[in-house]
């Protein structure tokens, strides 16, 4: 079996990584001149870090990431809603990352081309098309910057891991149009500072419509900066009538843009104001997902990754969840005997599950508890447990962790 992977982001990469662990060959294209550092912080979940760990990966993690131990959930006035240990801290077996997305994609990057070869990545193809007959399928790659000849390559499967503007995905599915967009829009930048508390902890503060995230992602230098990461995200438009901004990774805008915003939130015993006005660059996107699909597979082509269920980044668990298709891909082409079953068996384990976290993420995930109290108490509170009782509160929060498959109770 040879497998074609179209996309080096963190589902592709990780896809090629678990195939060759399980002797099957592959090869990725990736339409950027070169796989580089873009993007701002991600976490990455317990569930997923331990497949990263199957894969040997945890020392080049660590060289990179910061490993989280608590969660803090706020008013966006800082009133705290809810707290609790993540990772270890919270009895998992390996810890949550919070780390900087081309720095995981890099390291990603760097153990693919140890394992598989210098030519396991070709860069500067994106994926044009493809046609399958009985025997495999053919995908044609052109140049995505300057066109010219295709580069046509064989296999026995194709994997469109080419993120939520999947070619793949629009083969099949040519009507679908743009991604859906919410309203929301997302100003992230990352810079060094003093660390917040003791530098492994997040704290998010406000409700769906209006909400900061604060965390680290790199660990701390000689002089106790660290990296920080912070996202403030707020609805500035109504979709129904407003064209999103563009969902471009290099999209800069002014500090003007988005102090005003910031100023709106409080985290205890830090300085968000003076945060942002020392980000060098900050950039814009669009909160936005699509839909949930009645299916991923034709055939010997699958999609996996944002090009299957993009959601909102709520809840940590985008790149967690392309991991998890990764692994479970990787099984079904190894345990099924042919291409078409192992595919099959792959969306029927996935899709399902990926489909609920995207309705939930729509509905503002474990961060909804901040929606409920912020609307039942909106000028703030004495008591928290009077406003919204602790068992409610661990209701949402906990029920997700469930659902989405990183809670301890979950694994055992």
């Amino acid at each position: 079996m040879r497998v074609l992977i179209a996309g080096a982001g963190i589902g592709g990469l990780t896809t090629a990584l678990m195939l060759h662990a399980r002797g099957i060959p592959c090869r990725i294209w990736e339409a950027a001149r070169q796989v580089r550092e873009v993007g701002v912080g991600i976490n990455i979940l317990p569930h997923a870090i331990r497949e990263l760990d199957l894969l040997d990966l945890m020392d080049a993690l660590d060289r990179v990431a910061v490993r989280t131990s608590h969660l803090y959930y706020y008013t966006r006035g800082g009133q705290l809603v809810w707290d609790e240990p993540r990772g270890m801290a919270a009895g998992h077996d390996v810890p949550q990352f919070s780390v900087h997305r081309g720095r995981l994609q890099q390291a990603l990057h760097d153990a693919v081309i140890r394992r598989l070869g210098p030519d396991a990545v070709v860069c500067g193809r994106r994926l044009a098309g493809f046609v399958q007959d009985e025997g495999g399928v053919t995908a044609q790659f052109t140049d995505a910057a300057q066109g010219g000849a295709a580069t046509i390559a064989r296999g026995d499967v194709l994997i469109c891991a080419d993120g939520i503007h999947s070619v793949g995905r629009r083969h099949f599915y040519p009507a679908e149009g743009a991604p859906s967009w919410n309203g929301v829009s997302m100003w992230r930048g990352a810079t060094l500072a003093p660390p917040w508390r003791d530098g492994t902890v997040m704290a998010i503060g406000g409700g769906f419509g209006a909400k900061l995230v604060l965390y680290p992602i790199a660990p701390p230098q000689g002089d106790g900066r660290q990296l920080m990461n912070w996202v403030v995200n707020v609805r500035t438009r109504d979709p129904s009538v407003s064209p999103p901004p563009p969902d471009s990774w290099s999209r800069k805008v002014a500090h003007a843009t988005v102090l005003p915003h910031a100023r709106r939130f409080r985290v205890p015993n830090y300085d968000i104001e003076a945060l942002v006005r020392a980000t060098p660059d900050i950039y814009e996107y669009p909160m936005a997902d699509r839909d949930p699909l009645p299916r991923w597979t034709f055939g010997r082509v699958t999609l996996l990754g944002d090009a299957a269920h993009p959601m909102y980044p709520v809840g940590s668990n985008g790149a967690s969840q392309a991991i998890l298709d990764a692994r479970s891909l990787a099984d079904a082409l190894k345990s099924q005997p042919h291409p078409r079953a192992a595919l099959w068996h792959y969306e029927a384990d996935r899709l399902p599950t990926t489909a609920r976290i995207v309705a939930q993420n729509r509905k503002g995930g474990p961060e909804g508890v901040i929606d409920a109290v912020e609307k039942l108490a909106p000028a703030g509170f004495d008591e928290i447990d009077s406003v919204l009782p602790r068992a409610d509160r661990e209701a949402l929060v906990k029920g997700y962790a469930v659902m989405a498959g990183f809670s301890v109770q979950r694994r055992g």
